[in-house]
């Protein structure tokens, strides 16, 4: 059983940036791919960024490329996602997902998910 906790959410103005962290509580961390999604009030869950087990690949939704990054630490258990140039569309709730299949964070079926940090940028 792989625990995810996600921290770093917050209020920040248009242009600011945030720094998501999300922590595993399995030593095995690096067996794990991890994804980035977030949902808006109203809306449905929507990917946002994956990496790979190694962090040698990494995967954006074409709203965030080249404003967010995602990154991760094996030997911290941690993956970031490095949010700048914020706007007031990204406000939403941020979860992290981890599952041994990649194929599954991508597509938002990821056995392991956290509770969620929220982000809110005002315009």
């Amino acid at each position: 059983q792989v625990q995810l906790v996600e921290s770093g959410g917050g209020l920040v103005q248009a242009g600011g940036s945030l720094r998501l962290s999300c922590a595993a509580s399995e030593r095995t961390f690096s067996n794990y791919h991890i994804g980035w999604f977030c949902q808006a009030p109203g809306k449905e869950r929507e990917f946002v960024a994956a990496i790979s087990l190694s962090g040698g690949s990494t995967y954006y939704a074409d709203s965030v490329k080249g404003r967010f990054t995602i990154s991760r630490d094996n030997a911290n258990n941690t993956v970031y996602l490095q949010m700048n140039s914020l706007k007031p569309e990204d406000t939403a709730v941020y979860y992290c997902a981890g599952d041994r299949s990649l194929a599954r964070v991508l597509s938002g079926t990821s056995e392991y998910w956290g509770q969620g940090t929220q982000v809110t940028v005002s315009s």
